[in-house]
């Protein structure tokens, strides 16, 4: 199952600003946890200078 941009960008949001586990976003949301891992790489938010 291919996921949307805006999922992969919500589930990415939620996993760093929840205060839950990334195992326990990534088990509440259907995903591996190395996808997660690979996602928050790749959709982080850009960090202020």
């Amino acid at each position: 199952m291919k996921h949307t941009e805006d999922f992969k960008r919500e589930t990415v949001r939620i996993a760093l600003s929840s205060g839950l586990s990334r195992t326990r976003v990534a088990a509440d949301l259907g995903i591996g946890k190395s996808t997660l891992a690979k996602w928050i790489v790749n959709y982080r938010p850009d960090e202020p200078a």
